[in-house]
C-alpha cells in the first residue's frame, strides 16, 4: 500500500491587491478608501475565469439529470464519523455533508481560484495580515438553523485544540473575531504571507449547536470522541444508513440550499453515493470485476497493464478511460527514518539509491507504464533540472553554506539500472558510499564496525502487492551484504506505527499542489519533525530547508515561488532523504457503463463523482448485455 499524504488543499493561493495580482470584485459597491473591497472570488495570479455574474461553470452540463446511485471502493474499515476526534477510522466520503467557505473550481489556468460557498465574499488587506470572510445568509444546516460565524469560529478553535495538523497548518492565526452574525475576522501574526487569507476558506464548518446538544438518548454530544452517530452538515448530502467498517450510504438532500450556486449548478447529480469497505486491495479488485461496486482508479500499472482482459471489458460492460493529470505533482519512494542512527549519514541515503533499479522494475513488473520520479514536485514545471541560475541561484546563494556543493555544480539525477552492466557498476558505487560512511563488507555483509552488526533495513508495508517492487530491491540489497527485512502488516498496525515513527523505511507518495505554501512546513519543516501528527516523516531537521520552505511561502508572484520551489526541491534531492519511485502523469480508471459525464471535462480533475450521472440508457444497455 502506498501511504498518501493528501495536502489540506488542492492548490495553495494568495491574494496580491498593491503588488499586482488582479482580483475580480464582487459589485457590492465601492469600500471606504482604506478598507478593501469585497470580492466573490480569489486568484493568485491573475483574474479568477468566473465573474460575479456566472451563473455555471464551463465543465458542468447543467441540465445534467438527478437520480441514481454510485457504488465507490473504500480502503479499510471505519467506525466514527467524527473528523476532528483523533482516535479511531473515519468513515469514507463523510466530507459529502460538510462545506467550507469557499471551494476551488477544476478548470483554470491559475489553479489558486477559489470562489464563494458558505461564504459569499472575502476581503484582505494589501499586506495579507488578516482576512474576513462574509456567509452567504441562505447557507443553512440540514435542520434549516442558518450557518452562522459563531459556528466558524467555533469549528476553527476545536480543529486547531483536537486536531495537530491543522493546528500546525493555521498556526499564524494570532486572533479570530466575530465582527457580526454573517461576518468573521481572523488577525495573523505575520504580514506578506500571501497564502493565509485563502487557507482560512479551506476550514470546514461544524455545526457548534449540534455537537454542543444531546444525542437521541440524551446523551451530551462530545467533538473530541468517536461517534457512530450521524452527524448533522450543511452540505449536498446526508447520511442515510451505514454498517460500521463495512458500508455507509450517502443521500442527496433535495432541499439543498446551495444547489443554485455558481460551483454547484450541474454537480452532485446522484441521489445516492455507496461507500463499500475493502480490506485487501486483491479483493477490493475481484469485488470490482464482479460488478459490487462502480468505478475503479487503478494504481497499479502491472495491474492495469495484465489484468483487464475480462469478459465485461470484452464486451463493452466495463469502459477503460485515461485522464492526464495536471493537477499536481509527486514525490513517491522509499522515506528513510533519520531518526534511526544509520540513516544519518547521506552517504548512506544516497546508496540506497544506487541499489535499487527502477527501469527493470518498470520493465517487468509495470509494462514501462511509469516514470522515475526526479524531483520533489514531479511532473510539474515547479521541478528542477539542469544547473540553478537566474532568480534560483539568488536564493540558493543565501544558504550556500549550509546545502551539499554538488547543488551549484551538478544537475541531480537518479542512477540508471535497466541492465546487468548498469546494475553492477550501480551496486559498487553503492559499495564504496557505504565504505566512505564507515561501513565494511566482511564475509558479504556490510557491518558497522561500532557495533560488529551487519546492515539491516526493515521496509515496513500493507498492501502484498507491494512485494512486486520490493522483491527485486531487496535481493539487490542482499547483494551487497545488507539484510532487508518485508514486514508486511495490516492496514490498522501500519498507519499506527507510521505515525509513531516505528519504522526504518516506508513507501509513502507526498502529494503536491501546482501552487506550494504553507503546507511545505508541515512535509517538511524543522518545527514539525518531532509532531508525529506532521507529515514529516522523514523527519528532517535542516535550517536551510526551513529558510527555503519561507521563500516559497512569502513569494511575491509566481515567477519568484517557481524559483524558490525548485531551489527548495534541489536541496532537498540532494540530501537524499528519499530513494525516489515512479510516478504517473495520468489516471488511469474503470467503470461499469452506467455513467456520463461533460462533453468539456475539466483539465485538472476526473471530476468523480461530482459532475457525473447516472445515464439510465447506458445501464440498460450494460445489464441487457449479461
Amino acid at each position: 500500500m502506498v501511504f498518501t499524504w493528501r495536502a489540506i488543499k488542492r492548490t495553495a493561493a494568495g491574494f496580491v491587491l498593491a503588488s499586482g495580482v488582479a482580483i475580480c470584485g464582487i459589485g457590492q459597491g465601492t469600500a471606504a478608501a482604506d478598507e478593501p473591497e469585497w470580492q466573490h472570488a480569489t486568484a493568485f495570479n491573475g483574474t479568477p475565469k468566473y465573474g460575479p455574474d456566472a451563473q455555471v461553470f464551463d465543465y458542468v452540463n447543467p441540465q445534467a439529470p438527478k437520480g441514481g446511485s454510485v457504488r465507490l471502493a473504500a480502503s479499510g474499515g471505519f467506525d466514527t464519523f467524527n473528523m476532528l476526534a483523533q482516535k479511531g477510522n473515519i468513515a469514507p466520503g463523510i466530507l459529502n455533508i460538510y462545506e467550507s467557505l469557499m471551494e476551488p473550481s477544476l478548470d483554470e489556468e491559475d489553479i489558486s481560484a477559489q470562489y464563494g460557498l458558505l461564504a459569499d465574499a472575502v476581503r484582505f488587506p494589501a499586506d495579507y495580515s488578516w482576512v474576513e470572510y462574509r456567509l452567504n445568509p441562505q447557507a443553512r444546516w440540514h435542520d434549516g438553523v442558518p450557518v452562522s460565524a459563531e459556528d466558524v469560529v467555533w469549528s476553527f478553535e476545536k480543529a486547531i485544540e483536537l486536531d495537530p495538523k491543522r493546528k500546525f497548518y493555521f498556526q499564524n492565526v494570532e486572533k479570530t473575531e466575530i465582527v457580526d452574525t454573517h461576518t468573521i475576522r481572523f488577525d495573523f501574526d505575520v504580514s506578506g504571507n500571501r497564502e493565509l487569507p485563502k487557507i482560512m476558506g479551506q476550514l470546514t464548518i461544524l455545526p457548534k449547536h449540534w455537537w454542543e446538544g444531546t444525542s437521541a438518548k440524551g446523551e451530551p454530544r462530545d467533538i473530541s470522541r468517536t461517534t457512530l452517530e450521524s452527524p448533522l452538515g450543511s452540505g449536498p448530502y446526508r447520511i442515510r444508513d451505514f454498517s460500521p467498517n463495512r458500508q455507509v450510504i450517502y443521500e442527496r438532500v433535495e432541499d439543498y440550499w446551495g444547489k443554485d450556486l455558481p460551483i454547484r449548478v450541474g454537480t452532485h447529480n446522484f441521489d445516492e453515493i455507496r461507500y463499500i469497505s475493502f480490506l485487501d486491495f486483491a479483493v477490493q479488485f475481484e469485488a470490482f470485476k464482479g460488478d459490487q461496486y462502480d468505478f475503479h482508479v487503478e494504481r497499479s500499472s502491472s495491474q492495469w497493464a495484465k489484468r483487464y482482459d475480462f469478459p465485461a471489458v470484452r464486451d463493452g460492460r466495463v469502459v477503460k478511460e485515461i485522464f492526464p493529470d495536471r493537477s499536481s505533482g509527486v514525490m513517491q519512494g522509499f522515506f528513510l527514518n533519520l531518526r534511526r542512527e544509520k540513516f544519518r549519514d547521506p552517504e548512506v541515503r544516497q546508496a540506497l539509491n544506487y541499489v535499487y533499479d527502477f527501469e527493470t522494475t518498470n520493465e517487468i513488473v509495470s509494462a514501462n507504464l511509469l516514470k522515475r520520479v526526479n524531483s520533489y514536485f514531479a511532473g510539474t514545471e515547479l521541478a528542477s533540472s539542469g544547473l540553478p541560475e537566474g532568480k534560483e541561484l539568488e536564493i540558493l546563494e543565501e544558504v550556500r553554506d549550509q546545502v551539499p556543493p554538488e547543488v551549484f555544480t551538478e544537475e541531480f539525477k537518479n542512477p540508471v539500472g535497466g541492465n546487468p552492466r548498469n546494475v553492477r557498476a550501480n551496486l559498487r558505487e553503492a559499495v564504496t558510499l557505504l565504505r566512505k560512511a564507515g561501513f565494511e563488507l566482511k564475509d558479504r555483509k556490510m557491518i558497522d564496525p561500532a557495533t560488529g552488526e551487519q546492515l539491516s533495513i526493515e521496509f515496513l508495508y500493507s498492501d502484498k502487492g507491494s512485494e512486486r517492487t520490493l522483491l527485486p530491491y531487496a535481493k539487490n540489497l542482499e547483494s551487497i551484504g545488507i539484510d532487508p527485512v518485508l514486514r508486511l502488516v495490516d492496514t490498522s498496525q501500519f498507519i499506527n506505527r507510521v505515525r509513531n515513527r516505528d519504522f526504518d523505511t516506508v513507501v509513502l507518495a507526498i502529494g503536491q499542489s501546482l501552487s506550494p505554501g504553507n503546507e511545505q512546513r508541515e512535509y517538511w519543516g524543522s518545527a514539525a519533525a518531532d509532531n508525529e501528527s506532521s507529515a514529516n516523516y522523514a523527519g528532517i531537521k535542516n535550517p536551510a530547508i526551513d529558510h527555503l520552505i519561507d521563500k516559497v511561502i512569502f513569494a511575491e508572484d509566481r515567477e519568484t515561488l517557481i524559483a524558490a520551489t525548485r531551489a527548495l526541491d534541489r536541496v532537498l534531492l540532494w540530501n537524499h532523504y528519499v530513494v525516489p519511485q515512479f510516478y504517473s502523469d495520468e489516471t488511469r480508471t474503470a467503470r461499469w457503463n452506467r455513467f456520463g459525464h461533460p462533453e468539456k471535462m475539466p483539465e485538472y480533475s476526473t471530476g468523480f463523482p461530482e459532475i457525473w450521472w447516472y445515464d439510465e440508457a447506458l445501464a440498460a444497455r450494460t445489464e441487457a448485455a449479461r
